[in-house]
Parts: C-alpha cells; structure tokens; sequence
C-alpha cells in the first residue's frame, strides 16, 4: 500500500506540522497549512459500508489554521479551515450495484479550552466548537466529517441496469389485480355525457 502523503506548506525554516499530532494552537497562531492525499483504506471507519474499494479511490483534504479575535472581549480563537475531497464506493439503494459517490466538506471549527467550554457554548454558535489539543488528530476529524457527509440513501443519477418493478410477494400482485382502477368509473361517466 502507497505511504499517505502529507506536506506541510509552511514557509521555509518555520515549524512543520503533523497530521496525526496536530497542535491547534500553534498551528493557528503560525498560519499553519497542511494538505495531503490519502488512499481511502486509511480511514477504516469509512470503509465499512463501501463497496470494493479500488487503488484509484482517494481523499484529497486540506487545513488552515488561523488565530481570530472574538468580538466580546477580544480573545484570541483557535481556528481551523477543513476541505476535503472524496469518492466512496456505495451500494445504490435503486438498482443494487455500486455507485461511487462524490463527497466534499468544506467546514470551519472553532477551538475551545475544554469539553465543558464546549458544551456550554455548543447551543448558542453557530460554528462548530472543539476542543483545544497539542497533538489532535486531524485525519480523525476528516473521516468524522466525511462519515458526516455520506448520503442517507446512495443512489445513480442513473442506474445502469434496469430495475425490476416486482414484488417478492404473491399476494401483493394479486391484491393490485383484483382491484378496479380507480378512474374506471370516471371514464364510464365521460361516455355517458358523450353519448348524449
């Protein structure tokens, strides 16, 4: 399996950034960024529903880290700008088959002190609140958010084959058979005043 390929895009001689132990705050007070293609296996949890994951499927994500002032009282935030790419492998609810669903997320978070920080504020913002950390990891949150944007019910745009239109029970078609339509007598009364 081809190693994950991470670059940090930082300027030449300033601290490098990882992934996997991230330090939000330093991150965002240097304007930190990282960005990095990763082969899909990587984030098990998003693989257990996909179908036949292929050496041709990948997620392409990026993050900025920034510092911002809140407006009451001036402190300083913790931000981080997430984008990321992907095509995941899905089982089409219509036809059956696979279907490889494009997903995107393009999110911001804002860092807080601690859990009880964010659960105090959570109800009120707007944006989405985390908890400060020196060694977050990043590529937990990119899997959380593409979880996130998996579709309830994945689906073809259109299905290369065609559905069948049955039912598994007897009874079903049967009952539909037995049944008048429910215009049939619309269209006697049509007849009627034609008739006239």
């Amino acid at each position: 399996m081809e190693k994950p390929k991470t670059k940090p895009m930082d300027k030449e001689g300033e601290k490098t950034f990882s992934a996997d132990r991230l330090d939000v705050w330093a991150f965002a007070q240097a304007g930190g960024q990282l960005a990095g293609r990763d082969q899909l296996p990587k984030y098990e949890r998003l693989t257990l529903d996909t179908q036949g994951l292929r050496p041709d499927l990948f997620v392409d994500w990026q993050a900025e880290g920034s510092v911002r002032k809140a407006a009451l009282g001036g402190v300083a935030q913790a931000w981080l700008q997430l984008r990321v790419h992907a095509t995941v492998p899905l089982l089409c609810q219509r036809c059956l088959t696979p279907v490889d669903v494009p997903l995107v997320v393009e999110r911001a978070f804002r860092f807080v002190a601690d859990e009880a920080t964010a659960e105090a504020l959570d109800e009120g913002c707007e944006e989405d609140l985390l908890v400060l950390s020196r060694s977050f990891d990043l590529r937990a949150l990119i899997e959380d958010e593409l979880i996130l944007a998996l579709p309830l019910v994945p689906m073809h745009d259109r299905c290369p084959v065609a559905v069948p239109m049955a039912s598994s029970d007897p009874d079903f078609d049967a009952a539909g058979a037995d049944k008048p339509h429910p215009f049939a007598a619309l269209a006697g009364l049509r007849k009627d005043q034609h008739g006239k």
